[in-house]
C-alpha cells in the first residue's frame, strides 16, 4: 500500500466556451499547484497521483469550485 495511484476526472459547470469563469480557473489553479499530474482537456480536467493525495485534492477542488460559483461538478475517481 501507499504507492497505489488514482485518477480523478472532473468537469465544472456552468460551462461557457471561451469564458471559463473563476469557478473553473481557480479550481484548475489549485490542481496545478498540487504537484500532481494534471491534464486539462476541452471538457474536463484529469489529475493523477498517489491515491491519498488525489482524495485530499478532490475535496479541495470541490470546495474551490463551489466557493467560486460552480453550480455543478461531475467527478469520477478511478484506482489505477
Amino acid at each position: 500500500m501507499g504507492s497505489e495511484k488514482a485518477k480523478a476526472e472532473f468537469t465544472i459547470e456552468p460551462f461557457i466556451e471561451g469564458d471559463p469563469g473563476p469557478h473553473v480557473e481557480e479550481t484548475i489553479s489549485v490542481a496545478k499547484q498540487s504537484g500532481l499530474d494534471v491534464e486539462i482537456g476541452p471538457f474536463g480536467t484529469t489529475v493523477i497521483g498517489e491515491q491519498e493525495r488525489v482524495f485530499e485534492l478532490v475535496s479541495e477542488l470541490v470546495k474551490t469550485a463551489m466557493d467560486n460559483g460552480a453550480s455543478r461538478i461531475s467527478l469520477q475517481v478511478t484506482s489505477i
